[in-house]
C-alpha cells in the first residue's frame, strides 16, 4: 500500500515560518564599531576633562594651584586603579559586558554632574573679589558633587578601559578560523590606533573648545560623546558574544595567601615525594620551586581522600590550591621591586599641570591669529610615542645595529633603565627652562602679575615634553612586556593591571611630594616653591627636586634589576611554567 503523506497548506507553512525565531548570529567584525567606538568616546570625554582642570579649580572653586594640583593627583590615582577593580568584579562576578555598560553609565553620569557645576552658579563659589583681595572657599556640598563627579569618571573609567580590548577580542576570538590570528592582530592595531586618535582629539579639539568656548559647551561635549557611547554600546547588546564570569586571578593569589598561612605548621614533604602537591590537570609542573618557600604550604595535600574530587580538583579552593596558582603568586611577588621603580619614572609623566601654566604664561602664537591652547602642548609627547613606536622596529633597530657591526636589540628590562634616565634628563630640561622663564618674567617686570605673558616662545617646553614622551614610550612598553614574558600566560591580564597601579601609587607620591614642599617652603611667612603666582614661585626648584629623586631611582633600579636575576629570552612563558 502507498504511504501518502498530506503537506500542510502553504499559507499555514508562511504563518508558521513567521512565528519562528530567526537566530542571530552573534559577535563577529559587525560588532567592533560599537565596541571600538565605546571606549574611542570615554577616552575622548575623560582625557579631554584632564588638561584645563586646574585652570577650572583656580578659577571656578578658587582652590590654589598646590591643593587644586593635589585633587586631580587623587582623582588621576582614583581612575588609574579602578580598572584593577573592575577587572576583578568582570572576571568573577559581572561578566564584561555589564561591567562595560556599568562604567558607561557611571562615567556619564559622572560627566554630567560635572558640566552642572559650570551650568549652575550656586555649585560654585562665587568669583574672588580683586578689588578686597577676598575668595570665599567652596561650601562642603559643593566640593562634595565636585569630588563625586570626579568619582564617577574613575568609577567609569574602572569599568570600561580593563574590559574593551578583551571583550572585542570575545567577538573575533573563532578558534575554528585559520585566518583567526590575522583578525585578531588587526583587531588589536585597530584598537590602538584609535586610543591615540582619541587622545589626540582630545587634547586638541576638546581643549581648543575650553579655551574659546567656556566651560559650559567645553564640558557639555564630552557629556554629549559619553551620550552616544553608552547608547551605541548597549544598541548592538543582541549582537554581543557575552562571556559568563569565571574564578578571577585575584581570588586565586588570595585563596593561596589564606591557604598558607592556614598550613603555616604543617611540615614540607620530601622533594622527591611530588605526589604530595596538588596541581593542575594537564600541566607540567608537579612540585612548586623552592623560592618562597612557605607559599609551598598552600598546596600541600593533607588527605587525598577529602582534599580531591574524583575529578582531580580541590575539593575547597580555601583549603588547597594548585601548585601554579602558588608559582603565579611567586612571579607577581619576585617583580615587585622592579616594578617600584617604574613608578618613581611615572611620578615625572603624572607632572602635567606645572608645564600648563608654564605654557599659559608664554608666547604660543603660530600665526597671529592663532595660538596653541596651553593645554595641548601634551601633545607633543604623545606624537613622541606614536612615532616612536612606529620608528623602533623598522627604522631604529636596524640603524643601531647597522652601526655598531651587531645585532642591537634591548631586552624590557634594559628599556625600562632607559626611561629612567630620560625620565631624570626631562626634569633637569624642565627645571632650566622654568629658571630661564621665570628669570625673564622678573626683568619684564611681571614679578607681581600671574597671568602676564612673557615675550618668549612657549615652545622652549617641547624639549621636555619630547623627553617625558620617549620616558613614557621606553619604560611604560618595556614594564608592560617585561611583565608578559616573565609571567605564565594565564597572567597574561595582569601586566596592564600592574602598570596602571603603578601610575596610581604615582599620583599618590606625586601628591605627597607637592603637598611636603608646599607646606616646608612656605613656613615662615616666604612665597611657596607652587605658589599660584607662578613668577613669585620656584618652579623650578621643585622641578629640580623631581630631577633628584629620578637621579636616586638609577642606582636603585640597577640593584633591582641585578636582584631579579636573567630574564626570559623566548617570548612568554608556558601555561603552567614557574
Amino acid at each position: 500500500m502507498e504511504e501518502t503523506v498530506e503537506l500542510p497548506n502553504s499559507d499555514h507553512v508562511e504563518m508558521a515560518h513567521q512565528h519562528i525565531p530567526r537566530k542571530i548570529k552573534k559577535g563577529g567584525l559587525v560588532t567592533m564599531p560599537f565596541v571600538i567606538v565605546n571606549e574611542a568616546f570615554e577616552r575622548v570625554a575623560s582625557f579631554g576633562l584632564v588638561p584645563n582642570m586646574i585652570f577650572y579649580l583656580m578659577r571656578g572653586y578658587n582652590l590654589g594651584f598646590a591643593k587644586g594640583n593635589n585633587l586631580i593627583f587623587y582623582w588621576s590615582a582614583a581612575t588609574q586603579f579602578m580598572p584593577i577593580l573592575g577587572a576583578f568584579l568582570s572576571d568573577s562576578y559581572l561578566g564584561r559586558f555589564l561591567t562595560i555598560v556599568s562604567g558607561s553609565i557611571a562615567s556619564f553620569l559622572g560627566i554630567v554632574l560635572l558640566w552642572l557645576t559650570a551650568m549652575i552658579p550656586w555649585l560654585r563659589p562665587p568669583p574672588c573679589d580683586q578689588s578686597k583681595h577676598s575668595c570665599k572657599s567652596a561650601t562642603t556640598i559643593q566640593m562634595a558633587v565636585l569630588i563625586s563627579s570626579f568619582a564617577l569618571i574613575s568609577i567609569g573609567a574602572g569599568g570600561i578601559r580593563p574590559c574593551s580590548l578583551a571583550f572585542g577580542a570575545d567577538q573575533l576570538d573563532k578558534g575554528d578560523n585559520p585566518k583567526n590570528n590575522r583578525v585578531l592582530k588587526s583587531f588589536f592595531g585597530l584598537y590602538y590606533a584609535s586610543q591615540s586618535i582619541s587622545v589626540f582629539v582630545a587634547l586638541t579639539a576638546v581643549v581648543y573648545v575650553q579655551d574659546h568656548l567656556g566651560w559650559k559647551v567645553g564640558f557639555g561635549v564630552p557629556a554629549v560623546l559619553m551620550f552616544f557611547s553608552a547608547f551605541f554600546f548597549f544598541l548592538a547588546s543582541p549582537l554581543y558574544v557575552k562571556q559568563e564570569a569565571k574564578k578571577s586571578l585575584f581570588t586565586g593569589f588570595a585563596q593561596v595567601l589564606v591557604v598558607s598561612y592556614k598550613n603555616r605548621k604543617l611540615p614540607f614533604p620530601d622533594r622527591s615525594s611530588g605526589g604530595l602537591y596538588h596541581h593542575g590537570k594537564n600541566l607540567l609542573l608537579v612540585s612548586p620551586t623552592e623560592k618562597l618557600r612557605l607559599l609551598n604550604k598552600a598546596c600541600i595535600i593533607r588527605e587525598p581522600e577529602v582534599d580531591i574530587n574524583q575529578d582531580g580538583s580541590a575539593s575547597n579552593p580555601w583549603s588547597l590550591c594548585t601548585a601554579e596558582q602558588v608559582e603565579e603568586l611567586k612571579a607577581l611577588i619576585k617583580v615587585i621591586p622592579l616594578w617600584s621603580t617604574g613608578i618613581i619614572v611615572s611620578i615625572s609623566v603624572s607632572q602635567s599641570t606645572f608645564p600648563i601654566l608654564q605654557a599659559n604664561s608664554m608666547d604660543r602664537h603660530i600665526t597671529s591669529s592663532f595660538q596653541i591652547p596651553a593645554a595641548s602642548f601634551g601633545l607633543f609627547a604623545v606624537i613622541v610615542i606614536i612615532i616612536w613606536v612606529a620608528l623602533y622596529e623598522r627604522v631604529t633597530l636596524p640603524l643601531a645595529s647597522k652601526i655598531i657591526g651587531k645585532p642591537v636589540r634591548p631586552g624590557p628590562v634594559k628599556r625600562m633603565g632607559i626611561g629612567a634616565f630620560l625620565s631624570c634628563m626631562a626634569m633637569v630640561i624642565s627645571a632650566v627652562v622654568e629658571n630661564i622663564r621665570r628669570r625673564k618674567a622678573i626683568r619684564e617686570g611681571h614679578i607681581n602679575d600671574a597671568h602676564a605673558v612673557l615675550d618668549m616662545s612657549a615652545f622652549w617646553l617641547v624639549p621636555q615634553y619630547c623627553l617625558i614622551g620617549l620616558a613614557e614610550a621606553f619604560n611604560a612598553l618595556g614594564q608592560i612586556e617585561f611583565y608578559y614574558s616573565e609571567f605564565p600566560k594565564s597572567m597574561s591580564s595582569i601586566a596592564t593591571s600592574l602598570f596602571g597601579l603603578g601610575m596610581a601609587v604615582a599620583s599618590l607620591l606625586a601628591s605627597v611630594i607637592l603637598s611636603t614642599v608646599d607646606d616646608l617652603s612656605s613656613r615662615g611667612g616666604k612665597e611657596s616653591w607652587v605658589s599660584n603666582n607662578i613668577n613669585k614661585g620656584h618652579y623650578d626648584y621643585y622641578y629640580w627636586l623631581l630631577a633628584v629623586v629620578m637621579f636616586l631611582n638609577l642606582p636603585y633600579f640597577l640593584v633591582c634589576s641585578w636582584a631579579y636575576g636573567p630574564q626570559v629570552e623566548n617570548g612568554s612563558k608556558r601555561e603552567g611554567e614557574a
